[in-house]
């Protein structure tokens, strides 16, 4: 009951809060090494994962986060035990079939990053009949990374600029950073203000490598099954109380706000 009373009193008190992170990206680590310490099939971890799924996309709901990517499967998680793979497809499919319906009434937005074109026919028919029922919702955008590679995307990226620049498109002097951004799969979103490792492991793994250079990063060792709407909302308390700079000085900020305010 405690947990109960104390979850709603941090959401009440994020709700729309002015210094909100706009965009949290999670890696979602820890779905085997849960099922291990149970001595069950690495299948029940992702399976427990979904309930957390669950919890974080509607809390973000909740609390006026706009844009929510999780890091569901990466380029590199092809290489894993092909049963392992199979049934991370089918459940993908399967959650999606049973979830819509909750997403479409939560007003929720789905969007793909990554080659959908790597997966199984019927996965990648759930998911885009998935955006397409989803497109005209207004509230969180739950941003999938599916077979996902920051480097390949950036790769993309630049192959892009190039066949513009040999086309007489672009000049090299055109190139910047914001040209960069709109080349990548996430030019209408904006970039991740934090970054959610659960299960302790302090790297990347080649998610957002572009998007995230100014993101907070929070880890924490709770494995993903066990991460809920309290975890979510420490990181976030922990994210607020950061101050972030962006390559300025503390006296800096302080006098930009000054500025603002005057």
């Amino acid at each position: 009951m405690s947990t109960n009373i104390e979850n709603r009193n941090l959401n009440s008190w994020l709700k729309n809060h002015p210094n909100l992170p706009t965009h949290i990206g999670i890696i979602m680590d820890g779905n085997g090494r849960w099922a291990k310490k149970r001595r069950l099939p690495r299948i029940a971890g992702h399976n427990a994962g979904i309930n957390s799924v669950r919890d974080i996309v509607e809390a973000c709901g909740e609390i006026g986060i706009k844009v929510l990517t999780l890091f569901t499967f990466s380029l590199e998680n092809w290489k894993r035990p092909k049963r392992e793979v199979s049934a991370l497809m089918k459940l993908l499919v399967t959650t999606l079939n049973r979830e819509i319906k909750e997403l479409m009434g939560k007003n929720v937005r789905i969007t793909c990053i990554g080659d959908l074109d790597d997966l199984p026919e019927m996965t990648r028919f759930s998911i885009m009949e998935a955006i397409e029922m989803t497109k005209n919702n207004t509230g969180l955008t739950l941003n999938l990374a599916l077979s996902y590679s920051s480097r390949k995307e950036i790769k993309s990226a630049v192959i892009k600029i190039a066949e513009d620049v040999l086309a007489g498109k672009l000049t090299p002097d055109q190139i910047d950073e914001n040209l960069i951004s709109m080349c990548l799969q996430t030019s209408d979103l904006p970039d991740p203000d934090l970054i959610i490792r659960t299960s302790g492991e302090f790297r990347i793994s080649n998610f957002l490598l572009w998007q995230i250079a100014y993101a907070e990063i929070y880890v924490t060792k709770t494995l993903w099954p066990d991460f809920h709407r309290s975890d979510l909302f420490e990181a976030i308390g922990n994210y607020l109380k950061r101050e972030r700079r962006f390559g300025m000085v503390t006296e800096q900020l302080y006098s930009k706000s000054s500025l603002q305010e005057s």
